[in-house]
């Protein structure tokens, strides 16, 4: 059983955002990168699986060169091998989904892992996306994933309480925070992870044009928060609503 796990380089969850100058994003420049916090749950996880009949795990990243970094930590954590697929240029969601839809062809995995959605941009469509190209059921916001005879079953909290689908293989999963606490690569593991397969590609040669459809018009940080009050009593805060026109 194969199982394929995309992951992003994005900017650190540890690392406050520097809105460019100009306006036209966020600045990145000498700032830590990671991998996307949801696409290490879904190494994780795939990792875990493989205790219940996963044979191989294959990462992919879709981006530029600095992405191999990122590769290699998902290496280290314990998958087999990696596709790089190389572009300079920002890749959105769509043309993510169509270069992995191409790998998904090439490598025919039983399962895709992936997050439900990445930090930097949260647009959480890639895994939808993937799975309406593929015409494969998917199992979105997974806190917990089963392997079945042939099939998966996938619990994902709702309104009210949980509830758990089960999907004929192949299928696709996104993972929520609650599925799992990601492992710590050791440092054996991060050297035997720089001898491990990494192949690299380009979106031409999948033949997926990734020109961006979307424009940027402009990035603004958040109107920053004004200092609170306290106040003594109930009575107080009672009175306070009523004349900020909140409370009658």
């Amino acid at each position: 059983m194969k199982v394929l796990v995309p992951v992003k380089r994005v900017l650190d969850y540890n690392v406050k955002p520097r809105v460019k100058a100009d306006g036209t994003g966020v600045d990145l420049a000498n700032v830590k990168m990671s991998m996307n916090p949801f696409d290490e749950i879904a190494v994780e996880e795939a990792i875990r699986l493989k205790d219940k009949g996963v044979t191989e795990i294959v990462v992919v990243s879709i981006g530029e060169q600095k992405s191999q970094e990122t590769l290699r930590t998902a290496l280290a954590m314990g998958a087999d091998r990696a596709i790089l697929v190389v572009s300079e240029t920002k890749v959105e969601p769509l043309g993510v989904a169509k270069i992995l839809a191409k790998i998904v062809e090439e490598e025919k995995p039983d399962l895709v892992i992936l997050g439900k959605q990445a930090i930097d941009d949260d647009n959480n469509q890639t895994g939808q996306m993937l799975a309406g190209l593929l015409n494969w059921g998917q199992g979105t916001f997974a806190s917990k994933v089963e392997i079945a005879d042939g099939s998966v079953n996938v619990t994902r909290e709702v309104d009210g309480g949980a509830e758990t689908d089960t999907l004929k293989l192949p299928a696709i999963i996104t993972t929520d925070l609650r599925l799992n606490e990601p492992r710590y690569a050791s440092l054996p593991n991060i050297m035997k992870a720089k001898s491990k397969p990494m192949t690299q590609k380009t979106p031409a040669d999948f033949g997926v044009d990734v020109t961006p459809r979307l424009t940027t018009l402009k990035v603004v940080e958040p109107a920053k928060r004004s200092a609170g009050i306290k106040v003594a009593d109930v009575d107080a805060l009672v009175g306070k609503l009523k004349e900020m026109g909140v409370a009658k």
